[in-house]
């Protein structure tokens, strides 16, 4: 029962990360999904801090599932340029958050003796690198096939366009990777704030 709020938010933030990751923002470089799903670190790392990493990977299971669910009803939703969610992007979803978030709570749980900035810190700019660059390596890299129906259907992402908006011309995945890094890095260093504050409102467990 004590974990059901931490299963119950992550559940809430991947549902509504799915959903959001259809409207772009900034000419296209993020979507708005790029801004709520980050707090996935959070719900994840407070778990961690009162509960251990045992009752965090549980809720990452909880989040693991629900975005898969997510990808099995977006494969279902026909769009004018075909499915919501093809079966690269789905692969690529599933992998890099089961892998960024077991990642974080590891981290998390070598370093929570020590400053309470820098397990929260550190492992949430870890994860969210490897989530960065799992998704979008396996949703558009051309070194990756998932057959010529899955590739087409992320081809345009290997387009050439200037890097974010300014530079040199690079495939246009790399410019949504790095803009997406971007985005995680900040929000890993504001959530800090909400970590303090969540964290004080009980004594932390095991410490």
């Amino acid at each position: 029962m004590r974990l059901l709020p931490g299963i119950a938010l992550m559940g809430l933030v991947v549902v509504t990360s799915n959903i959001l990751v259809n409207f772009l923002i900034l000419d296209g470089l993020l979507t708005w999904g790029a801004v709520t799903y980050p707090i996935a670190f959070l719900i994840t790392d407070v778990t961690n801090r009162w509960y251990g990493p045992a009752a965090a990977r549980r809720v990452v299971l909880a989040g693991f599932v629900t975005g898969i669910l997510c990808s099995l009803i977006g494969t279902q939703v026909q769009l004018e340029y075909g499915p919501a969610v093809t079966l690269r992007v789905a692969v690529a979803s599933g992998a890099g958050f089961l892998a960024a978030q077991l990642l974080d709570v590891g981290v998390f749980d070598r370093l929570r003796q020590g400053s309470w900035w820098r397990a929260p810190l550190a492992s949430t700019l870890v994860g969210a690198s490897v989530d960065t660059a799992l998704f979008f390596t396996i949703s558009f890299a051309g070194f990756i096939s998932f057959g010529p129906a899955a590739d087409a259907a992320t081809a345009w992402g290997r387009e050439a366009a200037p890097l974010l908006l300014a530079g040199p011309e690079v495939p246009l995945w790399v410019s949504l990777a790095l803009a997406d890094w971007c985005v995680k890095i900040t929000l890993a260093m504001i959530a800090l704030i909400p970590f303090r504050l969540i964290i004080r409102q009980r004594p932390s467990a095991p410490a």
